[in-house]
């Protein structure tokens, strides 16, 4: 009864006159909260069809407010997400302006844009939730106009602004400052905290069932994040946006951006770039007459995906150079024909190229520890393709993917298997060292010590207990 006489006397209509004859925030921001309040609250759909037809809440969104200086910002952010919250399939036509079976303006979506990056994070998170709840409901005229220029530079805002966090906490982690205080260590978990929830937006973003918005933010993931990340563990030593990331962040960096992101795309990816030394080799040590073909094609084939899915992105400065720099190196050591070659193997190991390098070379624990765990986190994951099993430790289903390998010949190829004398010691060296590391990585790297021993039923040699056999005068 009460909205019935809503309706009758128009007070939409008398809204959005309020509005156009008020240039008072005083004004604007309690008649912004009373339509919040009223749109979340409404169950009728007879209801919601009436607020977002005649253009009423269209008009009411692209008003132009003053919000400089003023809280009315919070009052604006809310409504447009209350409206996000009602809308479906049905009603989200009632939203959008089409023109010859293409939508050419969508202000809901665009004007809270405006506000995706603003100081005060819960109008971040407003913003965020909006955006998910048109992403979850658009059709496919509505997803074309998103992810088409000049609207898409949204993704690329993202991704690029993550990039920014990623430096920053790097620059944070370079500091001369002693780390070990109280009020660093919460400064520390704060960035790392913000960069958590970007990534976690992503993953909901690509959980998204669109195939067109799931490539388009890979896209921008790869050629604007994950390539620049990876140029340090692939000693790529580039300029990028005049600064390098070091080796320690990118680990972390990228083992966040598996757990958290996943996904067969992205892990098959950048285990097929980290692998890349091992791969190669290992296919070049196979004797003539076995799969040598096979498997090099197969990573061939891989990586040529993982380019085109590149290239085809975004085109921001400094992307295409990183692109360009990291497959021209891939493509010294990979070719169809030539690289495959027996020695191979035996000059990446000299130079210990890519993560290897922190696994097998004499580094700081912290980056043992981080290239470990980058490498168990890939060992773990169900998503890897059957060339890149062989390569990190697990056996693909043969019944399944019966492949030219025999199950005897993939164990022995595995880093763990393989490497395990060298990467026990490694942490034994850590365990043992004088004087004692901190407690946490001492904790950290018993944890992958116990773990590797179980899961490869490995037991210490004599040559590993000496390492604690410390002489009497230590302990004067």
């Amino acid at each position: 009864m009460i909205f019935e006489c809503f309706m009758e006397y128009q007070v939409l209509a008398e809204f959005v006159r309020l509005l156009k004859i008020s240039k008072n925030s005083r004004i604007e921001a309690p008649l912004l909260q009373y339509l919040s309040i009223m749109i979340q609250n409404m169950d009728s759909e007879h209801a919601i069809y009436y607020c977002f037809s005649n253009d009423y809440v269209n008009n009411i969104i692209a008003h132009k407010y003053e919000f400089d200086g003023g809280d009315l910002a919070p009052y604006y952010v809310s409504f447009l997400r209350a409206v996000s919250s009602k809308i479906n399939k049905d009603t989200l036509c009632l939203l959008v302006k089409v023109q010859e079976d293409a939508v050419v303006s969508f202000p809901l979506y665009s004007e809270a844009l405006k506000f995706a990056h603003y100081e005060e994070k819960m109008i971040q998170t407003a913003v965020r939730a909006l955006t998910l709840n048109i992403y979850n409901v658009s059709d496919d005229m509505v997803f074309q106009f998103i992810t088409t220029p000049p609207v898409s530079k949204y993704f690329s805002d993202v991704v690029c602004r993550l990039r920014k966090q990623c430096l920053h906490l790097d620059t944070f982690l370079q500091a001369k400052e002693e780390m070990c205080t109280h009020g660093r260590r919460n400064e520390l978990i704060l960035e790392t905290d913000k960069i958590v929830d970007d990534l976690y937006y992503l993953k909901d973003i690509l959980s998204v069932s669109e195939n067109r918005l799931g490539r388009f933010i890979t896209q921008n993931i790869f050629s604007l994040l994950v390539f620049p990340i990876l140029l340090p563990l692939l000693q790529l030593r580039q300029q990028i946006d005049g600064s390098n990331i070091s080796e320690v962040t990118s680990l972390y960096i990228i083992s966040r951006l598996i757990q958290v992101i996943g996904g067969k795309r992205v892990i098959n990816a950048v285990a097929g770039v980290i692998l890349y030394p091992y791969l190669t080799s290992s296919v070049g040590g196979a004797t003539e007459g076995d799969t040598v073909d096979a498997n090099g094609n197969s990573f061939l084939n891989h990586l040529n995906d993982v380019e085109k899915l590149v290239c085809s992105g975004p085109e921001t400065e400094g992307s295409e150079n990183t692109s360009n720099s990291m497959f021209g190196h891939l493509g010294e050591h990979v070719s169809s024909d030539s690289q495959f070659v027996g020695g191979a193997w035996n000059d990446l190991c000299i130079e210990r190229g890519g993560i290897f390098k922190y696994v097998f070379a004499d580094n700081s624990p912290s980056l043992l520890l981080a290239s470990l765990f980058l490498l168990l986190i890939l060992a773990e994951s169900k998503d890897l393709d059957y060339f890149l099993f062989p390569m990190i430790g697990r056996i693909p289903d043969m019944t399944t993917q019966a492949r030219e390998f025999s199950a005897s010949q993939r164990v022995n190829e595995s880093i763990f298997v393989k490497f395990m004398p060298q990467i026990l010691n490694a942490l034994l060296k850590i365990l043992a060292s004088q004087p004692p590391l901190s407690v946490l990585i001492q904790w950290h790297t018993g944890w992958f010590f116990r773990k590797l021993l179980i899961s490869q039923g490995n037991s210490l040699s004599d040559l590993n207990f000496q390492l604690f056999n410390l002489p009497l005068t230590d302990f004067i």
